[in-house]
């Protein structure tokens, strides 16, 4: 992949450091071992004796408004061994707003501490494993959270500034303290040479997201796992509500008490700039990463779950569709779970992969990580591909178009433009599992379109859109479109408790412990089920927001036009399935229902769907070529109707 300007500095190091170390070893060893650099961190530094210490950075923000400047709360755990020897090392870093409130992990650890207040348990295994190899680990409070100043704005300047203070601190540009109230000031120039790599789950790897679109210097390389993009897309589909609440709910969920209690100003500014008409306002800019995506200068390592409900894809999508325009080294894992680190969901590979990858990005090893391909993707449970490019070269846009079929509501799917009508209405009891079940019956709640049974596997990878056109009876209607595959399948059982594991009683290891932290963690298994039917791709619209981002009542009788922003997905339907484009009102359980209950007209020579499909139309062409359609009259089963939607990224402790 062709190298942007910008990132020959990031180059530049890893040569550098390749060289400088080189040389070094040319000196301390035999001719024959000085030609073979490093290409693998090895744990050679004590854990045990590692150095736990609290450092207090200033955000210059005062959130609280209480006169002074806002202190996060900085807990750090380092190898004692390097500072004595004169070097200085690089930094994994996680900032969080749930380190006392909710926990992370499976596990959902929170920190402890001693009686002299430093760390004794940092949750996850991110400091056992990589503390011993060389790296300092670095957990942050967010402001307003546990031992920090200041106020959560959930997405805001505060979350923000509250990570990217410290990497300035790191890299000697900002102003750290040995307490939270006292003036004895605190380096890290002794320590570390400012290199820092953000990783987090949920809310933590939007943060990290956030503090890479600053373009802050010293940020080498982010790995945001089921992160947030866009702070009103976590909350509104193209105007329609996901959830019953707004940031504020999340705000005063993962505030500390002291916070609660001094923020309620800040509270409500969050209600008046978040209203739940679905309308984009500053307030909503302001949190809103992908327009900044042009400052990254980090590499970035996307995990996403294809099935995530709670962080859904569409955040991944946007974001890595902007990260490849503007050139960015990038990497990406995409599963078939829910919303689940992959520690738990692949750990060994997890493990292994990820230590390469912060050695490349923060040691500079040329241990090849950059070479390989750039995707893996989960085909079915625990059985992965990988793809040089994501989406691959071979991907084209390919128009789809829906017609009548013999029954109402059952139509079908191709390349020519369709003709007729078809209607349906909103039914708020139904969701996009009782839709696919019956996608060969007339049913009032839904307007289905089917292929042929394919000849040929098809492939689709990215993110797709559907243009619909059509006519309300009420002056508010929500639409919701799904592609499905229609077919015999095992799947991760996302819908369920686990979002597609099971967590086991065995434990696995991950560096060594102490008495207060443990580097071992309990196993997990896919959790799995057989289906008839797997949507894969999903996205919802407030039709009051046609024309902009601003919603407004719509006229009855009167035909509108909206364009739905489909989720990011990688999915193949096989040979023998079929692939389906359902039409219709609310989703239960994913989106709120409208104010009203209206029925909907289709103008089917008006609504198509553009999907991205590996080889192009002429693909999809060869795949449908085949037989006619089939109409089984058995119901197809998929896995359980989607959970309750989320209203906290990751603050259940996963």
């Amino acid at each position: 992949m062709r190298t942007p300007a910008r990132h020959l500095r990031h180059l530049t190091w890893r040569s550098l450091a390749t060289a400088a170390t080189a040389a070094l070893m040319a000196t301390l060893l035999t001719p024959a071992a000085a030609h073979s650099a490093p290409r693998e961190s090895t744990p050679v530094y004590s854990y045990d004796t590692a150095i736990r210490e609290s450092v207090w950075v200033d955000t210059a923000l005062d959130g609280d408004s209480d006169g002074k400047s806002d202190r996060v709360a900085v807990d750090i755990v380092r190898p004692r061994e390097p500072a004595r020897q004169g070097r200085r090392i690089p930094v994994i870093m996680d900032a969080s707003p749930y380190y006392s409130c909710c926990g992370r992990g499976n596990e959902s650890q929170r920190k402890t501490y001693d009686a002299d207040g430093d760390v004794v348990q940092m949750p996850l295994y991110y400091d056992n494993y990589f503390v011993p190899r060389g790296y300092a680990f670095v957990a942050v409070d967010l402001a307003g959270t546990n031992r920090s100043d200041g106020c959560v704005d959930v997405g805001g300047r505060s979350d923000v500034r509250s990570a990217k203070a410290v990497v300035d601190w790191l890299n000697g540009r900002g102003k750290g303290y040995t307490s939270r109230t006292g003036s004895t000031k605190a380096s890290a120039g002794g320590w570390t040479n400012g290199r820092t790599g953000m990783i987090g789950k949920s809310y933590d790897g939007t943060v990290a997201n956030g503090v890479a679109a600053t373009g802050v210097e010293g940020l080498e390389t982010i790995v945001p796992i089921a992160a947030i993009s866009s702070w009103y897309d976590y909350y509104f589909a193209q105007g329609a509500p996901l959830y019953d609440s707004g940031p504020e709910w999340l705000s005063d969920y993962v505030e500390s008490p002291e916070a609660r209690a001094r923020c309620a100003a800040v509270q409500q500014r969050i209600v008046d700039g978040a209203p739940r008409t679905g309308d984009r306002t500053k307030f909503w800019t302001e949190r809103d990463y992908v327009k900044d995506v042009r400052k990254v200068d980090a590499s970035v390592f996307v995990i996403h779950g294809m099935q995530d409900l709670n962080v859904r894809p569409k955040h991944f999508g946007q974001w890595w569709d902007g990260l490849a325009k503007n050139g960015v080294d990038r990497k990406i894992w995409l599963s078939q779970t829910g919303h689940v680190d992959p520690f738990d969901f692949r750990r060994a590979e997890w493990a292994d992969t990820l230590h390469r990858w912060f050695d490349h990005e923060l040691l500079g090893y040329d241990n090849g990580v950059d070479d390989e391909p750039m995707a893996d993707i989960e085909r079915a449970p625990d059985r992965w591909v990988t793809s040089d490019v994501w989406p691959p070269r071979a991907t084209g846009t390919v128009t789809l178009r829906p017609d009548r079929g013999e029954q109402a509501g059952v139509g079908t799917l191709g390349l020519r433009t369709g003709s007729g009508t078809e209607t349906f209405t909103d039914d708020p009891g139904q969701d996009e599992s009782d839709w696919a079940a019956e996608i060969d019956r007339s049913t009032a709640a839904k307007a289905g379109f089917v292929t042929k049974p394919l000849t040929r596997d098809v492939r689709l990878s990215g993110s797709s859109k559907v243009t619909v056109t059509a006519t309300p009876t009420t002056s508010s209607a929500h639409l919701s479109a799904v592609l499905v595959d229609l077919g015999p399948d095992i799947v991760r059982d996302y819908a369920a408790a686990g979002e597609g594991i099971t967590t086991l009683t065995e434990r696995t290891c991950w560096g060594p412990s102490t008495t207060g932290d443990s580097s071992c963690f309990r196993e997990t298994a896919a959790r799995t089920t057989a289906v008839e039917h797997t949507v894969f791709s999903r996205g919802w619209a407030d039709l009051g927001n046609h024309s902009s981002d601003q919603g407004a009542p719509l006229t009855p009788g009167k035909r509108y036009t909206i364009t739905l922003d489909l989720h990011a997905s990688d999915h193949v339907v096989p040979k023998g399935h079929r692939l389906a484009l359902i039409v219709a009102g609310t989703d239960r359980g994913l989106i709120d229902p409208p104010s009203t209950t209206p029925t909907l007209t289709l103008d089917l020579s008006r609504t198509s769907a553009r999907v991205p499909l590996v080889g192009g139309t002429a693909a999809f062409a060869r795949a449908t070529s085949g037989s006619s359609y089939i109409t089984p009259d058995e119901i197809l089963d998929g896995v359980g109707a989607p959970r309750a939607a989320h209203r906290v990224p990751g603050g259940d402790g996963r």
